[in-house]
């Protein structure tokens, strides 16, 4: 089976601000790979550190946002 990297990345972007805390943080809890593309599209800031969690740009919180509501919103 050969996985769309890209469809993994924005449901992992959308989980992400379920845990956000601080206004522009969440935890790191998600595949290092798919967490070092997200830094890479610009979404979050650099995840590696001993900081348990990381930080959204501007542009990925509101992405994070938009695709949270598109793929799990039950509202019709």
């Amino acid at each position: 089976m050969t996985l769309d990297n890209d469809k993994i990345d924005r449901a992992v972007l959308a989980l992400l601000s379920l845990g956000l805390h601080d206004g522009v943080r969440a935890w790191k809890g998600f595949d290092w790979d798919a967490m070092d593309r997200l830094h890479e599209k610009g979404f979050i800031r650099d995840p590696r550190g001993k900081a348990k969690s990381v930080v959204f740009t501007e542009e990925g919180l509101a992405e994070a946002e938009r695709l949270l509501e598109e793929n799990f919103s039950s509202d019709s």
